[in-house]
């Protein structure tokens, strides 16, 4: 089996997983679309005398807000300066932005797999760790030579400072 057979048949296998995903948030998405509508019905407030509230003008309130202080309220705003309020989506549609961006993502593993295991990319690799291991023996190499120079010295130091006549260390 060639690489490209290889990354083909695990191309489809993320594309099939990308599919039994999309089609398991399209399921939950309709049952909590009919959990919101029961839900709504058993929260509707009955239109009874308790629930109606005597009618209050719009500019006895507007005097006491605090919170729009220095800000423009939206009924002042032009249309074009105005917020957009985000608005439900269809199940269909949930599915589909998570079935493209579940595609999108699983190709770019499988471009980003491809490309880290291709013999180019594993040779420059190997090459490089070679270099290095070569560059930090060489660095070793050198610093063995330069505590053995120093070590020397100081030896040298020592016995000159000792003398022929002096008494300093017993070897034996």
């Amino acid at each position: 089996m060639t690489t490209e057979q290889v990354g083909l048949g695990a191309a489809c296998a993320v594309a099939l997983v990308a599919l039994v995903v999309a089609l398991l948030a399209h399921r939950r998405a309709r049952r909590a679309e009919a959990l919101v509508a029961t839900l709504a019905e058993h929260v509707a407030v009955p239109a009874g005398p308790v629930a109606q509230a005597p009618p209050v003008a719009e500019s006895d309130t507007a005097a006491f807000v605090i919170t729009q202080v220095g800000t423009p309220r939206e009924d002042d705003a032009p249309p074009a300066v105005r917020v957009p309020v985000a608005r439900p989506i269809d199940g269909r549609l949930f599915t589909d932005i998570v079935a493209r961006e579940t595609v999108v993502k699983a190709a770019g593993w499988t471009h980003g797999l491809r490309r880290a295991l291709s013999p180019e990319t594993r040779n420059r690799i190997r090459f490089e760790v070679r270099q290095e291991t070569r560059r930090a023996g060489r660095g070793r190499r050198a610093e063995m030579k330069q505590a053995l120079r120093e070590f020397r010295a100081r030896e040298r130091a020592a016995a000159r400072d000792d003398g022929p006549g002096s008494f300093g260390e017993d070897v034996a």
